[in-house]
């Protein structure tokens, strides 16, 4: 990774490149290492240039978008974190909005409701950003976000660009694509349809409300750690227990528990929460005691959510 630094002076100029910078001021769980360089890039041209020049310098690339859903190792992420930044949303036609990677999905809910552009009102209050979104096919209130999906645009780690439909997508429950081939989310193409902006802000309003009542918003967390067992994949949950993991973890009795500074939140059993002293270290231990008391009381494999940034093994 010798020729790294050289090669982004060459392409993005003197102070793009960063070189050990912390990652947990840019993740909702606010724990984590250094990333050894970071780059923050400005449209997509640049994530095809950045991902060309780390395949160039032989350096390991990792993608941080808006910092939910992650967890970043105590030791940090070794080679380029590319940190997607701004982002473009336009409409492209009456049924149809495309939006940079970078957007926040919060961000473009705004501006959909705003251009009376109905579909996406609610998914007010989600964390993270279009890429994220897309590449853990985000769900919320038994709706998955690649439902909304049309159509993205993908670049290969080598540097190739393409269209490809929904249907090519391998959307399920928590999955895409994205995380078994290694490309990286440029823009993503929503369905929509007319709506009065202020009929879609009471129901992004609503949204927001429920979100409020039933997670921990006031603490740093990662969103939800576990997925809901799936009956498609085998999972059987005693009778009496909703399928839902955090049921699962509340019934094991966790709520509450600690590790470190890491707790399991009292408001929502699928949350661990940082009270500010929480390494990750910590965080992966509670989370290992969650799996593995919901295993021993019920029988019930829980399969994590969560995405770990760096050695997992630190």
């Amino acid at each position: 990774m010798s020729d790294l630094a050289s090669l982004f002076r060459e392409t993005f100029g003197a102070d793009r490149l960063r070189r050990n910078v912390p990652l947990a001021p840019m993740t909702t769980f606010r724990v984590g290492g250094a990333a050894e360089w970071l780059v923050e890039t400005r449209s997509s041209g640049e994530i095809v240039a950045a991902l060309g020049l780390a395949t160039r310098a032989g350096a390991p690339v990792t993608i941080l978008g808006g910092g939910s859903n992650v967890l970043v190792a105590d030791s940090g992420v070794r080679g380029l974190v590319i940190r997607p930044r701004g982002g473009e949303i336009a409409q492209v036609d009456a049924e149809h909005v495309r939006a940079d990677a970078a957007v926040t999905i919060n961000g473009l809910v705004r501006w959909t409701i705003n251009h009376g552009c109905a579909g996406l009102e609610a998914w007010a209050g989600t964390p993270g950003t279009v890429g994220g979104g897309i590449f853990g096919n985000a769900h919320f209130g038994g709706r998955v976000i690649g439902d909304l999906v049309t159509e993205v645009r993908l670049v290969s780690r080598g540097g190739e660009v393409r269209d490809v439909p929904r249907d090519e997508m391998a959307f399920g429950y928590d999955r895409s694509r994205l995380q078994d081939t290694g490309e990286v989310l440029l823009s993503a193409v929503f369905a929509v349809s007319r709506g009065e902006p202020a009929a879609l802000r009471l129901t992004a309003r609503a949204s927001l409300a429920f979100r409020k009542q039933t997670q921990p918003l006031e603490s740093p967390s990662a969103g939800c750690i576990f997925q809901n067992p799936d009956r498609s994949r085998g999972d059987a949950v005693p009778a009496g227990i909703p399928w839902s993991a955090g049921a699962l973890v509340d019934r094991a009795g966790l709520k509450g528990t600690a590790i470190g500074g890491a707790r399991v939140s009292p408001a929502h059993g699928n949350f661990i929460v940082n009270d500010g002293t929480a390494t990750a270290a910590d965080i992966r231990r509670l989370i290992a005691r969650c799996r593995d008391e919901v295993r021993r009381q019920f029988g019930v494999e829980l399969r994590e959510e969560i995405v770990y940034l760096g050695d997992v093994a630190d």
